[in-house]
């Protein structure tokens, strides 16, 4: 067996630096044999550009980060400077009681319960505190199952039970002046009907609902609640103080009216009275975001040129917390708008997708709506059922961006939105500004060391590893200043519908 030569004019084989088809060696020098091997009559007659650029400079881009996003929430809403920490929402007294939802166990097959605490959601038991009568009446509910196009009951029939939606898509309507159906709303999961009646004489329905779709119920027997109102005093108290605030006067909002008169003649006694508060308004403490941001000295001392790396370190760790930030004001339980907005405020599709009805409606509920908040799909969904209806969405000019805009209302993408399981989303409506009652976000600025508005930037020192370290924290928080100020298209189907 032969032994190659070794020599540097012969490396020992292709794993060699030296070696022609070695991925290093510096093949494309004067004189040198072309790609092409020995048989190839072509050769490179100047240095070449791997060679070349050893020499030369290169032209840097600063650090790209894929997750910035446009942040349309942070950018369009006012924010009011809190001092102190925290923000006092100050209201008229609330004599309407509103209602929330309430939540199921399931146990498999058709074995469902409603988890007791949570019927404080609804309004009649709202702030009743007895867990033991709450559990007792939970387990009185009755599982029932409904199919398509199933009438649940008719206007004019005698409420006779509580229902609770477990599952499924309920239609409420009504018939007109000239005998057509009205549709009136749609009712979905973790909603009651039938428990505004509670402590009323021989209450009648009055609207019809019908099953959309296959669902199942839990149905309350009225005798049933009944029995445990006679056998539990402070139940009964409970509903009788319920019972006597709904008929103090209010007006159309539910607040504590104050007597006026108009119209009069003569000089008839003016009615007096004043206007009143709530003695517990609700307080929004800044919450925060905050990560420590480490950096060795070597790195900040040698590897600045031609950037500043601890500069650009901190600038994506901003973007960072800036984006946690959004993500929260949007999904925060405490005070983020999906966990937030009053449920008389929140509408459900009419048949899954988002349609022009369905933005209409969720219009109406409110004055002088600023902003739709949608994550993109949505806002894809929604076009497509424009698309259909033949109908072209105006723009509106934001910064020098244009947006899609319905009714003259800019619709801003929001990926913070989450998409469900199902594949549904939400579409949130707000009315900005304390001027106007409406949505404002809350920070502080002039805090020691900012960085920028309400986010500061606080050497934390070094240690004995020589890594430098510093705290970045962001103090906000967001306040709904009335319940009408903010509004949710619910179970808005982001998917494709077959034609």
């Amino acid at each position: 067996m032969t032994v190659p030569d070794s020599s540097p004019e012969n490396p020992a084989g292709p794993e060699h630096p030296h070696h022609p088809q070695h991925p290093d060696h510096p093949g494309d020098t004067v004189g040198a044999t072309a790609p092409g091997g020995p048989d190839d009559a072509r050769q490179f007659t100047s240095l070449g550009t791997r060679a070349a650029r050893q020499l030369a400079t290169t032209t840097k881009s600063v650090p790209q980060m894929q997750a910035i996003t446009s942040r349309w929430l942070l950018r369009m809403l006012p924010w009011v400077d809190v001092r102190g920490g925290t923000y006092r929402v100050n209201r008229r007294l609330q004599l309407r009681v509103g209602r929330g939802r309430v939540q199921f166990e399931h146990n498999g097959g058709d074995r469902v319960s409603v988890v007791p605490r949570t019927l404080t959601e609804l309004p009649a038991l709202r702030g009743y505190s007895d867990t033991d009568v709450l559990r007792e009446l939970a387990a009185r509910f009755r599982v029932r199952t409904v199919r398509a196009g199933q009438v649940l009951f008719e206007a004019g029939q005698p409420v006779t039970e509580t229902y609770l939606v477990v599952h499924g898509r309920f239609t409420r309507y009504t018939t007109g002046r000239y005998g057509e159906e009205e549709v009136l709303g749609v009712v979905t999961d973790g909603e009651g009907l039938g428990d505004e009646t509670v402590g009323r004489a021989d209450p009648l329905w009055l609207g019809s609902v019908r099953a959309e779709t296959p669902g199942t119920v839990l149905a309350l027997p009225g005798d049933a609640l009944a029995d445990l109102v006679e056998r539990v005093p402070s139940l009964a108290a409970h509903l009788d103080a319920f019972t006597r605030r709904q008929r103090e006067p209010m007006n159309r909002k539910g607040e504590a009216a104050v007597p006026v008169q108009a119209g009069h003649v003569g000089e008839p006694v003016v009615p007096g009275g004043f206007v009143d508060y709530e003695l517990t308004p609700r307080e929004y403490e800044l919450s925060l975001t905050q990560t420590v941001l480490r950096v060795h000295t070597r790195v900040a001392d040698l590897f600045n040129d031609p950037m500043d790396q601890t500069e650009q370190q901190l600038r994506l760790t901003v973007e960072e917390v800036r984006e946690r930030q959004e993500w929260e004001l949007v999904n925060n339980p405490e005070f983020g708008l999906l966990h937030n907005i009053d449920h008389s405020q929140r509408i459900s599709t009419f048949s899954g997708p988002p349609t022009p009805d369905d933005l209409d409606e969720l219009l109406t509920m409110r004055r002088g709506t600023r902003m739709f908040l949608a994550h993109p799909k949505a806002i894809a969904a929604f076009l497509r059922q424009c698309n259909r209806r033949g109908l072209v969405p105006g723009t509106v000019d934001v910064d020098g961006h244009q947006v899609p805009a319905w009714r003259g209302v800019p619709m801003f993408p929001c990926g913070k939105i989450p998409i469900g399981p199902q594949h549904t989303s939400s579409i949130i409506a707000l009315r900005t500004g304390e001027k106007n009652q409406g949505v404002v976000g809350l920070h502080q600025t002039g805090i020691p060391e900012e960085y920028e508005p309400a986010l500061n930037v606080r050497f934390m020192g070094i240690d004995r590893a020589a890594v430098t370290s510093y705290l970045v924290t962001a103090y906000y928080s967001l306040a709904i200043l009335v319940p009408d100020a903010a509004g949710a298209l619910e179970n808005v189907q982001v998917g494709r519908v077959p034609e």
